[in-house]
């Protein structure tokens, strides 16, 4: 169904705001008199939802009058990813540059129910309004936020629950049940940790605790510290309840609205409908983990390209296996630099896991490595790292902060981000096969005189059990994530930076010259990798034929389940399915 000439203006002034742009000789939504919905049908909508429509104010307000005592107080509570994300319009990533900046919704349903949610699904069919949806705030495409919206907040719903065993409904009486967690919409993933390991299970998410359990991490695929062991969030899904276009509320699972449970494991959050629960697969939980740092450093160009040589032919079969995650740096200053996590070994175990590639360096090398392994119960446990390591948590010390409340000190610099850029890039597996070696390692090495490059190898599942990739053979995530060995991502950031905040903004020429570096990084490995893909959920907003890179061979069908089930194009997100219908 096409789309009204209002609709398309909404549409226009909505996407071109969003961005910090302006539309000649159109005025501002807001303002435009009938377009914009009158203030009985607010207050209709806010009956409806029991008085939690809400007027959305900026976080950053006490600062837009200039420096102040509550603005330095503001500024230092922005500090904190669980304050910013308990305000309405407060953002982790506060924009991109020559992009998006963050945008504030006049109003927002501060949803508590299903039928909240309904309730503004509704409202935004029938009046036009832009939707916004958004929980715990955390996304880099400018995907939860946009000007003159309806934002649907579902952050106050943020009820888990474990389930011995759980069956979806619909399921066969022969269908066993399994451990699980329910959780919903706005949820964070330590709140899904949590409770998981009191109860000795591991759900699979995000690395980061302040990032919301059901939303677009889950939707566009998800993967944490220990992928290569239990493969994406979405792959973990038994079920969703989610709100239509048409304000219904419909169960998903393997067993009934099948091709929507599909769609919403991989193919992009903010566009198939509002997730107000889903339920998880809760794994049986590692005995251990450990964590392993350090630095490789060769003392020339040509001994750093003699080491990424080794370091190909070490990874296949030393690192691409359920027991290791994280990440390794290849850096402009000849070094390789390792945070990585690994479960169940012990300390000497992982230390021979390294000792080919570090052990015995020629002269003029030199590696300094450590290792750390600690029982992986209580790993979510801040009180537990005290005797640890007390520095890797940052606990919330706010007097109304809920106990156990923390995030790892090495994400503050995610924290009220400003991105000059982020791109991203999946290495196939297959570049690391003895005929294609050497080239990598030239490609690795040519790419690394621009910026450092981060392999992240939990971001590629090759080398995941057997039972992994069935289940994410059942997934709407691009294929080619399972014929990855890991994700390279090149990356700037400004943190904390404020556009509009005097004193506090991001340097946009700072910006742009780390942009061309890391493009001009990109670009060798793009030309390494021909027809080759990336995670949608951290990419780069310029993605070239992104439908290809994000989806890959499911965005036909992912398109004919948009269009079943939104024909109106309700939900639209930058670069989601169909969203140039």
């Amino acid at each position: 169904m096409p789309l009204s000439r209002r609709r398309l203006l909404k549409d226009t002034l909505s996407g071109a705001l969003a961005i910090g742009a302006t539309v000649p000789g159109l005025p501002a939504f807001a303002d435009s008199g009938s377009d914009w919905p009158s203030q009985a049908a607010w207050d209709g909508l806010r009956d409806q939802v029991g008085g939690r429509l809400i007027k959305v104010t900026s976080p950053l307000e006490p600062c837009m009058r200039g420096s102040t005592p509550a603005c330095s107080a503001r500024l230092a509570e922005m500090k904190n990813p669980f304050f910013i994300q308990s305000q309405p319009g407060g953002l982790q990533t506060n924009g991109w540059l020559d992009a998006w900046r963050g945008e504030i919704s006049p109003y927002a349903v501060a949803a508590e129910t299903v039928e909240d949610i309904v309730a503004a699904v509704n409202f935004a069919r029938e009046t036009g309004v832009r939707l916004a949806i958004k929980g715990a705030g955390h996304d880099y495409l400018g995907r939860n936020c946009a000007a003159n919206s309806l934002l649907v907040w579902t952050h106050p719903m943020r009820a888990v629950a474990y389930h011995e065993a759980f069956k979806p409904a619909g399921a066969p009486a022969d269908v066993d049940g399994l451990p699980a967690v329910s959780a919903q919409a706005g949820a964070r993933w330590l709140d899904v940790y949590q409770i998981a390991s009191a109860n000795n299970r591991y759900c699979q998410g995000g690395g980061c605790t302040s990032v919301g359990a059901a939303g677009g991490f889950l939707q566009g695929g998800g993967y944490g510290s220990f992928s290569k062991r239990y493969g994406s969030g979405a792959g973990s899904v038994l079920e969703y309840e989610v709100v239509t276009a048409a304000g219904r509320v419909l169960t998903a699972n393997a067993f009934q609205n099948e091709d929507l449970f599909w769609a919403l494991r991989g193919g992009g959050g903010g566009t198939f409908g509002i997730v107000s629960r889903v339920t998880l697969r809760a794994h049986e939980q590692p005995d251990t983990m450990g964590i392993a740092r350090g630095t490789i450093k060769a003392p020339s160009d040509a001994a750093f390209r003699e080491l990424l040589a080794r370091f190909v032919a070490f990874y296949p079969q030393a690192l691409n296996t359920p027991d290791w995650g994280e990440q390794i740096a290849i850096r402009p200053d000849n070094a390789i630099e390792l945070f990585m996590v690994y479960l169940d070994q012990s300390e000497a175990e992982a230390r021979a896991v390294w000792t080919p590639l570090a052990g015995a360096l020629p002269t003029g090398y030199s590696a300094d490595l450590d290792f750390l392994t600690r029982p992986f119960q209580g790993f979510w446990d801040p009180d537990s790292w005290k005797t640890i390591e007390p520095d890797i948590v940052t606990r919330d010390m706010r007097p109304d902060a809920e106990p156990g409340t923390y995030w790892w000190t090495t994400n503050q610099g995610e924290v009220a981000e400003f991105i000059d850029t982020y791109q991203s890039r999946w290495l196939p597996l297959a570049m690391f096969d003895p005929a294609n070696a050497d080239a990598l390692a030239q490609t690795l090495f040519d790419a690394s005189r621009h910026a450092a490059l981060r392999l992240q190898i939990n971001k590629g599942l090759a080398g995941a059990p057997a039972d992994v990739i069935a289940r994410e053979e059942e997934t709407s995530i691009n294929p080619l994530v399972r014929e990855a060995a890991g994700i390279i991502i090149l990356a700037s950031r400004q943190a904390p930076a404020f556009p509009g905040i005097a004193g506090h903004e991001p340097d946009p020429a700072k910006g742009r010259a780390a942009a061309a570096k890391i493009s001009a990084a990109m670009a060798i490995l793009r030309a390494a990798t021909p027809g080759g893909g990336t995670y949608g959920n951290e990419a780069d907003y310029f993605e070239p034929d992104w439908k290809a890179s994000f989806y890959g061979a499911h965005y036909d069908r992912l398109l004919a389940v948009k269009r079943k089930y939104d024909p109106d194009n309700l939900f639209r997100v930058h670069h989601g399915v169909g969203s140039d219908m």
